[in-house]
């Protein structure tokens, strides 16, 4: 670029007119007060702001729109932010406005989200980003480039309670074609220079405007107001717009007649933590996260998850709540295959960490409705049960899920013992449950969403009704059950 701006500590142009970071280099080493928003799995929110309570201290407030949360912290404590269990994204925030009164028009409310562009307060939350970098470099978290399609899946909000929801595509943000920009030109410039020339040039940093909206009363599109908004950014800063390789990720948050303008602090959501070998229903750690908290285990339990697929809850505890022994099954070959890579993968990192021995957990291959484990030996029952769309059907869940339920009693304490069970076959579930009622009592439910299905965490808790003795244990047990009721029950299930 022909234009020579202001220059940062660390060598970036901001743009050749005004300086974000200006007044604020005594802020390294220093610390500064902030505001920093999270997403989280939905549902989740309350087990979240524990989470947050519990290790940095901050109160915590729940956004509107389901799936954020918002807190206070020192930049001291921005390193035990990233450690957080439950949250996927982290962004600091510039600024919100909870009651932002849209104009009627389409053209006025761009217009005045352009005008919103430069007179933000940019400043803090620029330098809170710098810092957050700085980390990240410290710490080697750095993990090759960004990923522009699957960041703008991680922190888009959950679909399900909040109205005409647009997440913005990667694509689609924001398209600057109509503001040009002398690409071209920077490029062939800085390829000109010698090797003293280059090292000594700025760079120029390039942005990206994800924009999700939620609400049915708005004139304008996601699109739109990523376009509009990133354009006024760029002449702003004068920043290159980058849809894929971007340095810095403006959010724009619109929920309603709430306004939320951010700064992205995360790559790739924080989920993506555990897993290296997936299968084709692999539950996101901070969701197995969440399930964990609800069951609350104790040191010395003995926790179960008798169809593990990948493993993803058994390695979420044996990592965060590494008292109690795990167990993971399932009668699927590749799946317990992929669930012994991921464990041995997790190990391997943590010794390579901290030197610590290996984690409590263990892999077995079983058959769920036949257990090889003696009666009331497992504290609580943890699973992610078919939803029979990508694995199984619902018309299996049928017999399945009660099957499935009578074993789960007779391993588990009775009196003490739990289970935490997510399913998306919600009516079959309930039914299976109700017939179950001298063995299983529901405690609890959060309703979550599951890769954009609304699904159901399931808190049940062991009655104290002696396996093989209750009515529902012997009408469900193998052989005891009439033809006619079986006919009914098909009939149903059909």
């Amino acid at each position: 670029m022909s234009s020579q701006g202001d220059v940062d500590a660390e060598g970036v142009s901001v743009g050749p007119s005004l300086n974000p970071f200006k007044g604020f280099e005594s802020t390294v080493g220093s610390t500064m007060i902030v505001t920093i928003g999270a997403t989280v799995p939905t549902g989740f929110e309350l087990t979240a702001a524990e989470e947050v309570k519990e290790k940095i201290g901050a109160e915590v407030r729940i956004g509107k729109d389901r799936g954020r949360i918002y807190f206070e912290v020192s930049t001291d404590n921005l390193s035990q932010v990233h450690l957080l269990r439950s949250v996927d994204n982290l962004f600091v925030i510039v600024e919100e406005y909870k009651h932002y009164q849209f104009k009627e028009s389409k053209e006025e409310t761009l217009a005045e989200l352009m005008q919103l562009a430069s007179n933000l307060p940019w400043a803090h939350a620029l330098e809170v980003w710098r810092l957050n970098n700085s980390l990240k470099k410290r710490r080697g978290r750095r993990r090759g480039p960004r990923v522009a399609k699957g960041k703008a899946k991680a922190a888009a909000p959950d679909t399900e309670d909040a109205g005409e929801k647009e997440p913005q595509p990667a694509e689609l943000q924001p398209s600057i074609e109509d503001r040009p920009l002398d690409e071209a030109g920077a490029d062939s410039e800085s390829s000109s220079l010698g090797p003293e020339e280059a090292a000594s040039e700025p760079k120029v940093l390039k942005f990206r405007v994800s924009c999700n909206r939620a609400g049915d009363k708005h004139s304008f599109s996601s699109n739109d107001a990523a376009r509009d908004f990133g354009g006024a950014i760029q002449d702003f800063f004068q920043w290159k717009a980058d849809m894929t390789k971007f340095d810095i990720e403006v959010l724009l948050n619109i929920s309603s007649e709430e306004v939320v303008i951010g700064i992205a602090l995360t790559e790739e959501s924080l989920h993506r933590r555990n897993i290296t070998h997936f299968g084709p229903t692999t539950l996101r750690s901070t969701l197995c996260y969440g399930m964990l908290r609800l069951c609350n285990p104790q040191p010395s339990d003995v926790i179960f998850d008798p169809m593990c697929g990948t493993g993803a809850l058994p390695l979420e505890g044996a990592i965060e709540f590494n008292s109690a022994f795990y167990v993971g099954g399932d009668n699927n070959d590749m799946a317990i295959n992929r669930t012994v890579n991921n464990i041995t993968h997790v190990q391997k990192r943590k010794e390579e960490g901290d030197g610590a021995p290996g984690l409590p957990i263990d892999a077995v291959q079983w058959d769920v409705c036949r257990l090889p484990v003696r009666s009331s030996s497992v504290d609580i029952i943890l699973s992610d049960m078919p939803f029979g769309k990508r694995m199984g059907s619902r018309k299996k869940n049928w017999d399945l899920y009660p099957a499935c339920l009578r074993e789960m009693a007779r391993v588990v304490r009775p009196g003490c013992g739990s289970a935490v069970l997510l399913t998306q076959d919600k009516k079959c579930f309930s039914k299976a449950v109700s017939r179950m009622g001298g063995l299983w009592k529901k405690s609890h439910t959060v309703w979550v969403n599951v890769g954009g299905l609304h699904a159901g965490v399931f808190l049940l808790k062991r009655t104290e009704g002696t396996f093989g003795e209750t009515p529902e244990d012997v009408y469900e047990a193998p052989g005891n059950r009439s033809g006619e009721s079986t006919v009914a029950e098909d009939k149903e299930h059909s």
